[in-house]
């Protein structure tokens, strides 16, 4: 993903790439903002108010204009467009030049039915309203049953109406013509889902089966439930039907309940992947220091946690604290790496649930957001135990190699380098 910098005189259109209902906006309310907040609804429904009267385009704004109408800040507006990309309603392009130009192209929401196959939003749906609501939505878009038992369809057939006749051949362009299109969630999986089949005997799964839908519901939950290569070479064998079939119902409960079982009945939420943009530090040297906040700011929690384990997947308990922080907690991911690496450092490399939620807590309390400000915390916290442990004569836990690093050089010296290079091996 490219990421581009917006400033307020940059300039923007909208382009309609579907065709929207009203129908289009209770579906996004009810079953997308639950997931992406109010702020990115509004976005899409401000966006979708500048098309003119055909709804197909839009003249050319300022982004200044979009801050002083929705009353929001620019980089609250660059969140909310990106979560609308990610879930599929929005496409951005640039063109670069003095003043950027954005194209911002809008996607219809998927229909209830189509939503609620997805693993990725209905799990999450779920999570974020409970089950009481979720039914609630599910009983709002089923088709009412109708007993006809007693009745006999008369309905004519198009024949019974209308018959044809010799006239004019009209030459049209039908590709042209609008239809109704939907943006699909992108993923980059890590699984290889080749290596996987070929685990499976031909004898117990028929490759030809395996269609390209069959593909994109592996993908989606392998993603939804963090799910290994060889999580999923079992679930698959157990999911398989007498016709050598991929049965998708079955492989979905399969994977829901092998989480909820190592999740004592949790169910995986979408959460922010790494700090968001606006969080973070835009003065950034080549001071080591510097380069650690940028290293807490651009890796995700899950990454960051791996490469303690050298890239290997790290234990089910640990992953649930990362899942405690960012979903209970709601930590931003940056503040959550700052947390991990404290408390690996101070705890002699293990991460007890226990000692890390008192250290979160107290994160939480302070109203920390930013990387720097988790650091500065840190070394405020690890300063304090230093002092106790003294005062006891009790042995000092190593410090992070951050702490006390002031941003005031502009170089390194070559130790630091080769030291930094070891450092942020396990995020390359």
């Amino acid at each position: 993903m490219l990421k581009m910098n917006v400033l307020p005189a940059d300039t923007y259109t909208v382009f309609n790439r579907t065709i929207l209902s009203e129908s289009d906006r209770k579906h996004i309310i009810m079953l997308y903002q639950p997931m992406i907040g109010s702020a990115s609804v509004s976005l899409y429904f401000t966006l979708w108010s500048y098309l003119d009267q055909n709804e197909i385009g839009s003249i050319e704004w300022t982004h200044h204009h979009l801050v002083t109408h929705m009353g929001i800040k620019l980089d609250d507006i660059i969140e909310a467009r990106e979560k609308l990309e990610a879930i599929g309603l929005v496409k951005t392009y640039c063109k670069k030049g003095d003043i950027n130009h954005f194209v911002y192209a809008l996607y219809s929401p998927l229909t209830p039915s189509e939503f609620m196959i997805n693993p990725i939003l209905s799990i999450s749906l779920y999570n974020n309203i409970g089950k009481k609501e979720f039914e609630r939505i599910m009983d709002y878009f089923k088709i009412p049953k109708i007993n006809l038992k007693e009745y006999e369809e008369i309905t004519c057939l198009f024949t019974d109406v209308f018959d044809m006749a010799p006239k004019t051949l009209l030459d049209y362009d039908t590709l042209s013509l609008r239809t109704k299109k939907r943006g699909n969630l992108s993923i980059n999986s890590k699984i290889d889902l080749s290596s996987i089949l070929g685990f499976i005997p031909e004898e117990m799964l028929s490759i030809r089966s395996v269609t390209n839908d069959m593909k994109d519901l592996i993908y989606k939950l392998a993603f939804v439930y963090h799910l290994s290569d060889e999580e999923l070479v079992s679930l698959i064998r157990n999911s398989l039907n007498e016709r050598r079939m991929i049965d998708s119902k079955k492989l979905r409960v399969n994977a829901r309940h092998l989480y909820e079982f190592e999740n004592t009945g949790k169910l995986p939420s979408l959460i922010y992947k790494n700090q968001p943009e606006y969080l973070k530090k835009k003065d950034a040297d080549l001071s080591k220091r510097s380069k650690m906040i940028y290293t807490f700011e651009s890796t995700s929690p899950y990454i960051f946690l791996a490469s303690k384990y050298k890239g290997s997947r790290p234990p089910q308990t640990e992953l649930a604290i990362l899942e405690y922080l960012a979903v209970d907690l709601d930590l931003k991911p940056g503040v959550i790496n700052v947390i991990i690496d404290y408390v690996l450092r101070i705890n002699e490399n293990k991460l007890t649930k226990n000692f890390v939620l008192a250290v979160a807590a107290q994160f939480k309390k302070e109203g920390i957001e930013t990387v720097e400000a988790a650091m500065n915390l840190a070394e405020k916290e690890y300063q304090a135990r230093k002092t106790i442990k003294v005062q006891k004569n009790l042995k000092v836990e190593e410090k992070p190699e951050w702490f006390d690093k002031k941003i005031t050089r502009e170089h390194l010296a070559e130790k630091e380098k080769e030291e930094m290079s070891k450092l942020l091996e396990g995020f390359r």
